[in-house]
């Protein structure tokens, strides 16, 4: 998942995503996120722990969104984590707005996941 410039070939979610900063994503880097139906947004990493999971902001005027991308070992394979919290003055209307849009995009991006990690040489899945 901190692949990020890649997300496009496994998510429809995604149109393109480009990373502002070099190296590897860090606490710091930027991200300018394009997606279907959307502006786009400019996403700044807040929390990384290597292997394990990134947590990104981006923000406009009384609008704060959290997004956190985890996955964790279980068994023999693994489990990934998707979510996004809307915060700030208008966050909560927001979130309220576009609860089944955004519903449906997380439900692509882990399909999608799920549909690359089992089939890492294939096209990704539609949703």
């Amino acid at each position: 998942m901190s692949d990020v410039e890649r997300w496009h070939e496994w998510t429809d979610s995604v149109t393109s995503a480009e990373k502002l900063d070099p190296g590897p994503l860090a606490v710091g880097t930027r991200v300018r996120v394009r997606q279907p139906k959307l502006p786009p947004a400019l996403w700044k990493v807040s929390e990384v722990e290597p292997g394990r999971s990134f947590t990104w902001v981006s923000t406009a005027p009384g609008i704060l969104v959290t997004a956190k991308h985890s996955v964790k070992r279980v068994g023999q394979g693994s489990q990934a984590s998707l979510s996004i919290h809307y915060g700030g003055l208008l966050g909560g209307g927001l979130a309220r707005l576009t609860h089944s849009f955004n519903d449906r995009y997380i439900a692509m991006e882990a399909a999608g996941l799920k549909h690359r990690s089992e089939n890492p040489n294939t096209a990704r899945a539609r949703a």
